[in-house]
């Protein structure tokens, strides 16, 4: 594989000013959503995992590739990988969820009455998978169309690769 292909394959073209911008505003609302979602798993990362039912090192891996994969993302380095990164651990929530029974939608919690949804954590919303796969959506997008043109993989990175071919 020549680097033209591997610099194609990691960061595709998304040059229009629409998919640009698009682009930006999708790597930046995963991003803040993604730090803001690793750091507490972080900080509390013996307490989810016993609450996930799942071994601390798979939590942990999950975590960082959240908090990790949202800095990254934030000025579009390495997008794809990042991407990936939170692409299998949402993938993993996703089944997590369905395992449980999960529905994909949740009831509307307006739509339900007083007192009879209480979880885990107390009265908040159903637990569902919509989210999640969301999330899997959202990643996916992002490794098939890169970080788009305001990015440092688009405006530094594919330079660089590109530049080792000549």
């Amino acid at each position: 594989m020549d680097y033209t292909t591997i610099a194609t394959l990691l960061f595709p073209d998304s040059s229009s000013t629409i998919a640009a911008s698009g682009l930006l505003v999708l790597r930046l609302t995963m991003s803040i959503a993604f730090i803001r979602h690793g750091w507490p798993k972080i900080r509390n990362l013996s307490t989810w995992a016993k609450a996930m039912n799942t071994p601390t090192i798979l939590c942990g891996l999950s975590a960082y590739s959240m908090w990790l994969g949202g800095i990254a993302l934030l000025p579009g380095f390495l997008t794809g990988p990042a991407s990936l990164a939170i692409l299998v651990s949402m993938a993993y929530a996703v089944i997590l969820e369905i395992s449980k029974g999960f529905p994909f939608i949740a009831p509307d919690p307006f739509q339900i009455p007083q007192g009879d949804y209480a979880g885990p954590m107390g009265v908040g919303d159903p637990p569902s998978w919509e989210k999640a796969l969301l999330y899997v959506v959202m990643a996916a997008i992002l490794i098939c169309c890169g970080g788009g043109a305001l990015s440092l993989d688009n405006e530094i990175l594919k330079p660089i690769l590109l530049g080792l071919v000549s």
